[in-house]
C-alpha cells in the first residue's frame, strides 16, 4: 500500500498525537508498505526519511477559527497530485485536517478520519465548524475512533454515521519488552518508600495541581510523588510554565524551584542547546517536608519507561483528555493507576482491569476534576493493599499483552486500510 498520514506535529516533536501516529507509521512501513506523514516543519527535524517514514513538511500555521497562514495551496495541490492508495488524517482542529476538507472530494484515493475527540465541541467560536460536520464525516470512506463513549464518537452516533470502527490506543512492546531495575538506584529512591508516579505536559489542564493537594494530604507519611512532564518548547511557553508552576507550589507552600530549572526556562535557549543537556534528568525538590518528597523532572524517554517501571501506583488527575497513552503505558509496566474519569479512563480502567477510577467532578463540556480529599483517599487505599496492587498490575498487563499492543494495533489499521483499498477496487 502507498500510505498518507496527516499529523500537525511528528517527531522529533513530542505528544499523544506524534507518539499514535509514528508508531502506527514506522510499524506500517516495517511491514512493507509505502508511508509519507504530511506534517508542520520542525526546526530539528534534519532528514527527510525517519526510520523508513517519509516526512513532507509545510510552512503551515493557524486553525479553523483565527484563520491559516502559509503554504496551503502547496498541501492541498500536495494532496490532489498524491500517488496514494489511502490517507488518514489524524486529529480534527488542525490544519493537517482541516486543509483537506475543501478539497475532500477531490481526492481520488480512500479517506479515513481519526477526529480524536473533538475538544472543541462545545466551544462557541466552533459551533459553525461543527454544525458542517456531519456533511464532512459522511465524505470520508470512514472514521476510526479511539475511545466507545466520547464526544466525537456519541457524535457520529446522533447524526447516524456508522462506517466507523473502534481501534483503541496502547503501548509498545518494544518499549516496555525490557526492564530497567535500576532505576530507584540510579535516583537515590529508597526500595522501601512508596512511589507514585504522573506524567503530563506541564499545563494546568493535566491535573498537576490536583496530584500535589492529594499527596499533600495523604495519611500515609512516607512517600515520593514524580513529576515527569516536558518542558515547553518556546521561551514564551517555558515562562508561561513556570508561572503556573510557581503559583501551584506557592498555593502549597512549596516555593524551593532549582535554579538549573529556573535558567533553562527563562535563559532563552532551546532545550536542545543547552550547556548541559542532563539538565532534563535531574529531579528538582519542590518539597522536602518530613518523609514525603515531590520531584520534578523532564528526563529521557528511557527513563520515563523506567520510572512507569518502578512506580508503585501511577497517578492522572488530568482535567481533560481523549484516550490517554500513559494509561495504557502504566498497564504496560506492571503498575497500577489511579485516574479521574478524563477522556475514555472510565473505559480503560473496565477494558483492562489495571485502575481504579476516582471520584470525578463533572465540570460540563468535558472537563473534569477532583476533589483533592477524595482523590487521597482512593491513593492510601492501594497503597496499603498491596494485593489489590498487585492484581491490578496482573489484570493490566495481561490485558495489554493480548490487547493493546502496538503490534496487534497496527494489524487492525492494517486490515482495514487493505479492505477500503479492496472495496474500491472491486466497485472500479
Amino acid at each position: 500500500m502507498k500510505i498518507l498520514h496527516t499529523v500537525e506535529y511528528y517527531t522529533p516533536s513530542v505528544g499523544g498525537a506524534q507518539e499514535v501516529v509514528r508508531q502506527i507509521s514506522e510499524r506500517l512501513a516495517r511491514r512493507g508498505h509505502q508511508v509519507t506523514v504530511a506534517t508542520t516543519t520542525h526546526p530539528k527535524r534534519a532528514e527527510q526519511w525517519i526510520n523508513g517514514v517519509k516526512v513532507e513538511e509545510f510552512e503551515i500555521f493557524g486553525n479553523p477559527v483565527n484563520g491559516f497562514q502559509g503554504e496551503i495551496d502547496r498541501y492541498q495541490q500536495f494532496l490532489l497530485d498524491g500517488d496514494f492508495d489511502i490517507m488518514m488524517n489524524y486529529a480534527a482542529q488542525e490544519w493537517t485536517m482541516d486543509l483537506v476538507f475543501p478539497v475532500l472530494d477531490r481526492i481520488p484515493y480512500r479517506k479515513v478520519m481519526i477526529p480524536c475527540g473533538f475538544s472543541k465541541l462545545f466551544d462557541p467560536a466552533y459551533q459553525t465548524y461543527y454544525e458542517k460536520m456531519p456533511h464532512i464525516m459522511r465524505g470520508y470512506d470512514h472514521l476510526v475512533f479511539h475511545a466507545d463513549d466520547y464526544r466525537d464518537t456519541n457524535f457520529a452516533r446522533q447524526h447516524g454515521i456508522a462506517n466507523f470502527t473502534i481501534i483503541p490506543n496502547g503501548a509498545s512492546e518494544i518499549e516496555f519488552g525490557v526492564e530497567d531495575t535500576s532505576f530507584r538506584e540510579r535516583y537515590r529512591i529508597p526500595a522501601d518508600i512508596p512511589l507514585l508516579l504522573t506524567i503530563g505536559s506541564h499545563t494546568a489542564a493535566k491535573g498537576h495541581r490536583l496530584c500535589l493537594e492529594a499527596f499533600g494530604r495523604l495519611q500515609t507519611d512516607r512517600a515520593i510523588l514524580m513529576m515527569i512532564g516536558n518542558i515547553p518548547d518556546s521561551v514564551g511557553q517555558r515562562k508561561k510554565f513556570l508561572q503556573e508552576l510557581y503559583e501551584q507550589a506557592r498555593n502549597l507552600n512549596i516555593v524551593r524551584l532549582g535554579k538549573m530549572l529556573i535558567r533553562a526556562i527563562l535563559g532563552g535557549v532551546e532545550p536542545g542547546c543547552l550547556p548541559d543537556d542532563r539538565i532534563y534528568s535531574k529531579w528538582i525538590n519542590l518539597s522536602n517536608r518530613g518523609k514525603k518528597r515531590v520531584i520534578l523532572a523532564d528526563p529521557p524517554r528511557t527513563d520515563v519507561i523506567a520510572a512507569l517501571q518502578a512506580a508503585d501506583l501511577f497517578i492522572f488527575g488530568s482535567n481533560v483528555e481523549y484516550s490517554p497513552l500513559v494509561l495504557y503505558e502504566a498497564i504496560a509496566s506492571h503498575t497500577p493507576f489511579v485516574s479521574l474519569a478524563c477522556g475514555n479512563a472510565a473505559e480503560i480502567a473496565t477494558w483492562s482491569g489495571g485502575g481504579i477510577i476516582a471520584p470525578t467532578i463533572q465540570q460540563g463540556h468535558g472537563n473534569v476534576d477532583g476533589d483533592p480529599n477524595a482523590f487521597a483517599s482512593v491513593i492510601d487505599q492501594l497503597i496499603v493493599d498491596a494485593e489489590q496492587r498487585k492484581t491490578l498490575a496482573h489484570n493490566g498487563y495481561n490485558a495489554w499483552q493480548t490487547q493493546f499492543t502496538w503490534d496487534a494495533l497496527v494489524s487492525q489499521y492494517e486490515t482495514l486500510y487493505l479492505s477500503l483499498i479492496d472495496t474500491e477496487r472491486n466497485q472500479a
